[in-house]
């Protein structure tokens, strides 16, 4: 009964590309179609036994995880050593059923399964859990070079082993084995790169990158040694139009004369400030994976993982901006006064010409460095029948991020001008200005509308250390036409995580003053946004402030700075019980598992509090606070096998993500009304309980061999509970100690209104997902090369929450959506590959979602997006004999089209951003030894 069991051990991979198709209804048509043609094929005749390479090795290696997994999952496999099917690793997991990305920057960076925000999933590498160089927990893919990595697995369901499970999925990324080779491989790959939006201020538009890997094996395959690098330097180029948050109804002159727009009509909706930027820079990154693999007996592995990436971002937003209703006073003085309004059938201001404005010329600076370093030491023994596995692990993460802006106007102040603006729900808003803003000479450093410039130093520190112990312990013979054998583990985590981030203005030396040449760039072009915006200065924004300014940042001098500086510590103690089947029920063949994970976890936040009625010098206070709780999950996994390569699988798991960390933060903002003595307060909650949820699904798997299969999927979670920030009746009692109330004002109360993330009211999420992976060849011979990976999938929820206060500017007071859910996701590839030559052309598709950015003060802040089409293209050729046999020729174009990435307030035709990032061309060799 246990070669079911011996087969599941071989598939010990990674993960490929299931992609998607828009339409359902040409999903379910196509699965069809397959499902037909094949089993034609597969009764008429058996296939050959063939060695692939390439795409198709790469989509067979996925195929063969899936199949062959107790549990719903979904894979991405390497085509060759170092060679991921896409340009980073997040692009590969994005085309996979039910999964998406967010790009940050023009990159897929972060990652959403089945409709839930990067938050509900978890990172693995190599089965061990991942710190993150993100305020939180969720990982930022870029960092993790994919020529480094074999593939990934997504795991949908969860069984009672899998530690440090997310509840919408757990990502496991994998690095290769040395001893699975059969002998000595040796790869280098070098490519450059091109963005169509060409070079500006101080920066190129090319890149370049190169990875090497060495994998061998000596003492007669008793060691293996697998070592991998990676670099790569990307520009950075950005065009971007905004406009500032929120969008309003233009109060009426009777009600507040004062914040009436003159020249709008009431009621209109409308924005009050307008940008348009060139961001220009680069990122450079640096990886090294290393494994050693010993295997001095057949009863003892000892394997040893090393991993360390650098990433350097640095660049800088070359920015015309205006405020429409603030030239230096409040309200305009002289009037900001609108004419030829134009107004759309929404009742939404569309265009017009506003007079009056004092726009700037900004140079916004940020350099970023993160530092991610792992190591992992697993090792498995055969004991007495008994596999006995032992796994230490050690990671941590450091990001250093500094923002700078410095801002510039014409003078002598106020030189006053006008904008004709357009504002397109689908373009870039257009603002064209009266004056002249291209000689640098004329703009002066100065105290502007928004001071003369501002600066924030941030750094977060994420330390994770780990010991797994595992026994797998033969069934006995009474159970061993059920059970193929038990696994009984205990895992400890101990995670601390901090952040810093002293900010403050950055002020003038001396007097107001133009910027010297040697500290301007070339200037940018700006006429997407207007025709005389054509050549805006560029600055060294680093140098002006180390010239010109005072940068004196604090993290204690002021209460909007204290919620910037927490420590958070997790100690969780896991231990499972699971039971593997592997029986025959009725003449059906059944494998699975089920089993119980018991988490104990204990939480805390060291931070500081603002007490506003402490004297002044006093009112930076520590505090401490923490809970602790256990969880009781058990999980249920079947594989039903009907026969003809056909596989129903049915999964149960109560499910648990933990509280983002930055919720989690003890510091908060305290004082005490004084003229009623109440209390109140905002900040985090070191006292949150986690997501919790109750999941079923259900999948129905063809399979042709590893060649091809199709599969349709159903699943439904029931959120117990969801976080939500709220205003709640808190006991400040330990906050009110020691208060003396100021002459005349009432005795501090005890009780008063704490606004926090808090535990709340959950919901249901459901959602069906349609996959195929289809050679062409299973049609005929004729189309022999051809072929296609598709998926669809369609989500729905219940759940509504309320934003929190820093995102109510942008999606509004009233209940939203779940943030990351997009309602369908769809993704297409299709490829041609034979006799060493291949290309694919691969689209994904998400609908709208509320996304996710950094404010400008550095906070998380909710935008609704407009939904993504991105087309990425690839041709290449490798030579199979010869002189030149192992050289391998690519050229590959990334958003093809150019698509852009937009958001809004509330509806459509009220933009927020609009963003390009250009296409990117690259050519490269590699060559395998």
């Amino acid at each position: 009964m246990n070669t079911s069991v011996e087969k599941r051990k071989q598939s010990k991979a990674v993960k490929r590309e299931i992609f998607s198709i828009k339409p359902v209804a040409l999903g379910c048509g196509l699965l069809m179609l397959a499902t037909g043609a094949a089993y034609a094929q597969q009764a008429s005749e058996k296939l050959d036994t063939v060695t692939v390479t390439g795409i198709r090795k790469g989509i067979e290696a996925a195929i063969s995880i899936k199949k062959n997994s107790d549990s719903i999952v979904e894979a991405v496999s390497a085509e060759d050593i170092g060679k991921l099917p896409d340009n980073s690793i997040a692009e590969s997991i994005a085309r996979l059923p039910g999964l998406s990305a967010q790009r940050v920057a023009g990159r897929a960076q972060v990652i959403s399964v089945r409709g839930l925000s990067p938050d509900f999933a978890t990172t693995l590498l190599n089965g061990r859990e991942l710190v993150s160089t993100s305020d939180n927990r969720s990982v930022e893919f870029d960092q993790y070079p994919s020529e480094l990595l074999s593939g990934v697995t997504v795991f949908k369901t969860p069984d009672a082993g899998l530690v440090g499970q997310g509840l919408s999925g757990t990502l496991d990324m994998q690095s290769v084995r040395p001893l699975n080779f059969g002998s000595r491989v040796v790869t280098f790959n070098l490519r450059g790169s091109n963005n169509s939006l060409g070079s500006a201020a101080n920066a190129s538009a090319n890149g370049n990158r190169l990875s090497a890997s060495y994998i061998d094996q000596f003492n007669n395959r008793t060691l293996g040694i697998a070592i991998g690098f990676a670099h790569q330097e990307t520009p950075v180029a950005e065009n971007q139009t905004g406009t500032y948050e929120p969008y309003f109804a233009n109060p009426t002159t009777t009600v507040n004369e004062n914040r009436h727009r003159p020249g709008v009509a009431d009621g209109v909706f409308m924005t009050d400030g307008v940008k348009a930027l060139r961001r220009t820079g680069f990122t450079k990154r640096d990886g090294v994976m290393a494994t050693v693999e010993w295997k001095p007996t057949s009863d003892w592995t000892s394997t040893l993982d090393l991993f360390s990436s650098k990433t350097k971002q640095t660049d800088t937003a070359n920015q015309f901006e205006s405020h429409l209703y603030y030239n230096g006073s409040y309200p305009c003085e002289p009037a900001c006064t609108w004419t030829n309004a134009v107004v759309n059938g929404s009742g939404t201001l569309v265009g017009g010409t506003v007079a009056s404005v004092y726009p700037l010329v900004r140079g916004q600076y940020n350099r970023r460095e993160d530092k991610i370093n792992a190591i992992g030491w697993n090792n498995a023994f055969k004991l007495a029948g008994v596999a006995l596995s032992a796994d230490a692990s050690y990671s941590k993460a450091n990001r250093d991020e500094t923002n700078l802006e410095v801002n510039t106007q014409l003078v002598p102040a106020k030189q006053l001008d006008s904008l004709t603006m357009l504002f397109p729900n689908n373009g870039f808003v257009t603002m064209n200005p009266g004056r002249d803003y291209s000689d640098p000479s004329k703009l002066f450093l100065r105290d502007s509308i928004y001071g003369s410039g501002y600066a924030r130093i941030q750094n977060i520190e994420d330390e994770l250390g780990s010991l797994k112990l595992l026994a797998k312990l033969p069934a006995p013979d009474s159970l061993g036409s059920w059970f193929a054998d038990f696994d009984l583990g205990l895992n400890y985590v101990d995670r601390k995580k901090s952040k810093h981030q002293p900010e403050g203005p950055i002020t003038l030396k001396g007097a107001e003053a133009p910027i010297s040449s040697d500290l301007i760039y070339k200037s940018v072009n700006l006429d997407f946004a207007g025709s005389k915006l054509s050549s805006i200065p560029s600055f060294n924004v680093p140098g002006i402030v180390d010239k010109y300014m005072n940068l004196s940042p604090s993290e204690t001098d002021a209460a909007y700075k204290i919620p910037g500086a927490w420590t958070a510590k997790e100690k969780i103690t896991t231990g499972f019980l699971k039971a593997n089947i592997d029986s025959n029920w009725g003449g059906v063949s059944v494998r699975g598992n089920f089993g119980v994970q018991v988490q104990a976890v204990n939480q805390s936040s060291q931070a500081n509090y603002w007490d506003a009625a402490a004297p002044a010098g006093k009112n930076v206070k520590p505090v401490d606070d923490g809970k602790t709780y256990t969880d009781v999950l058990p999980s249920l996994n079947l594989a039903f096998g009907l026969g003809n390569d056909q596989t129903v699988r049915f999964a149960l798991a109560q499910q648990v993500a933990r509280p983002r960390v930055d919720q989690l933060r003890a510091a908060i903002n305290f004082g005490v009304d004084q003229s009623t003595g109440k209390p109140g307060a905002s900040g985090g909650n070191p006292r949150l309980d986690p997501w919790r949820a109750d999941a079923v699904d259900i999948s129905y798997e063809k399979y042709f061999g590893n060649k091809a299969y199709f599969a349709a999927a159903a699943f439904y979670k029931k959120l117990n509970s969801y976080i939500y920030t709220q205003s709640n009746a808190y006991d400040f009692s330990k906050f009110i100690a020691g208060y003396v109330p100021p002459a005349g004002s009432p005795p501090a109360q005890t009780t008063g209104q704490f606004e926090a993330p808090y535990n709340g009211q959950g919901g249901n999420l459901s959602g069906v997902e349609l996959s195929v992976s289809l050679p062409f060849a299973q049609f005929s011979p004729m189309l022999s090369g051809f072929g296609l990976v598709a998926s669809t999938s369609m989500t729905n929820s219940s759940i509504k929450i309320k934003a929190d206060p820093n995102s109510q500017s942008s999606v509004g007071s009233a209940d939203i959506a779940l943030p990351g859910l997009s309602k369908t996701v769809s993704n297409l590839t299709f490829y041609y590959e034979n006799s060493g030559f291949e290309a694919r052309i691969s689209q994904r598709r998400r609908s709208d979602f509320i996304g996710e950015i950094k404010n400008f003060d550095a906070s998380r802040s909710l935008r609704y997006v407009v939904g993504e089409n991105i087309t990425d293209a690839q041709i290449g050729y490798s030579f199979n004999e010869g002189s030149m046999k192992g050289l391998g020729l690519t050229l590959q174009v990334n958003n093809l089209t150019d698509s852009a990435y937009r958001t809004y307030f509330g509806t459509k035709d009220r933009p927020g951003e609009y963003i390009k990032w250009g296409r990117t061309v690259m050519l490269g060799a590699s060559y395998k030894f």
